[in-house]
């Protein structure tokens, strides 16, 4: 029996900021922040995104709701190209939860209006369909009935961040893609968050991409990871396979680098900590310069990323991978 097909298939997507000529003739400089990504999303899964700052992961996530435009490359859900159509199709079915929940949000619209908005828009629901599905919204999502009257700035980060993802329920997207959600939290409302996503993804049939800085958090919520670094995918695996035994070198020093619980942090071993000039990118692996492996083959191409013989769906793009645990 064939396996199903992805719900999200995103085949060599680009995107490039600056470049073109200036009115005398000069070139202007021009970064890519993206850089041929292709990636499957399975329906129902939670798809870590992870990497440093700088990476190219939020503007991933921006390309897969449409809130920026590919410069190359598609996107497509159930088999549809939507990176080319910017259909109301997209904003439907694909939602976004941002980093910082407060200014996500309208200061002149109560949260009624902050929540009818997608049911009017994109639904087309009458006012007393609306009225009914704001009440088990806010019900959903651990709000009381009585804050749909209110501002956003009366309620603090963890309430915004709960009506920041009411509103993309609002919608009854087949996948929410959540940038950073709880990074702006403390610690203890991270925790009530991530437990409300988990069981809303249940509870609706959810698919989420998380993208996240945050291993620790990642480690906890998410079924398969990809790891970007410079604007590529360099190493994907399902997460418990990805977090006992890394392939690639980059992978390793995320891992080793973050405050884990139980987990004694290594030492970077002399690692610079410098990503490569985005303007002027190097040949080959963009990881080279910072890779306690490298040999002469990483500088001249950059590794294909291809699965690797552990039969667990470990794909990395690495000449010379780690060995296994």
């Amino acid at each position: 029996m064939s396996a199903a097909a992805p719900l999200i298939e995103i085949r060599d997507l680009a995107r490039t900021f600056g470049g073109g000529r200036t009115i005398f003739g000069t070139a202007k400089p021009q970064l890519t922040a993206v850089r041929g990504v292709s990636l499957d999303v399975a329906r129902g899964e939670t798809l870590g995104i992870v990497g440093e700052s700088g990476c190219g992961k939020s503007t991933l996530a921006r390309m897969l709701v449409g809130l920026d435009r590919p410069t190359r490359g598609a996107i497509r859900l159930d088999g549809e190209d939507l990176s080319a159509s910017g259909t109301k199709a997209l904003a439907r079915r694909v939602q976004y939860v941002f980093q910082d929940p407060v200014s996500s949000l309208n200061p002149r619209q109560t949260i009624r209006e902050i929540l009818e908005a997608p049911m009017r828009h994109l639904l087309g629901v009458g006012r007393a369909e609306r009225a009914a599905r704001l009440e088990k919204l806010v019900e959903d999502v651990n709000l009381r009935p009585e804050f749909l009257e209110r501002y956003p700035h009366e309620f603090s980060g963890g309430q915004a961040q709960r009506i920041g993802i009411a509103r993309a329920l609002a919608a009854e997207p087949d996948v929410v893609v959540l940038d950073e959600p709880v990074s702006a939290l403390d610690v203890s409302v991270q925790a009530q968050v991530l437990n409300l996503l988990d069981r809303l993804k249940r509870e609706r049939g959810l698919t989420y991409v998380f993208i996240s800085h945050d291993l620790a958090v990642v480690e906890s919520v998410v079924t398969r990871v990809a790891v970007m670094y410079f604007g590529e995918i360099v190493e994907t695996a399902p997460a418990r396979a990805m977090f006992r035994a890394p392939l690639h070198p980059y992978t390793k020093l995320l891992i080793d680098s973050a405050p884990v619980p139980n987990r004694k942090r290594a030492k970077r071993g002399g690692d610079s900590g410098e990503l490569p000039d985005p303007y002027d990118p190097p040949p080959g692996c963009p990881f080279a310069a910072r890779c306690p492996r490298v040999e002469a083959d990483c500088r001249a191409a950059m590794p294909p990323l291809e699965a690797k013989e552990r039969g667990d769906g470990h794909r990395a793009a690495c000449f010379h991978p780690l060995s296994g645990p």
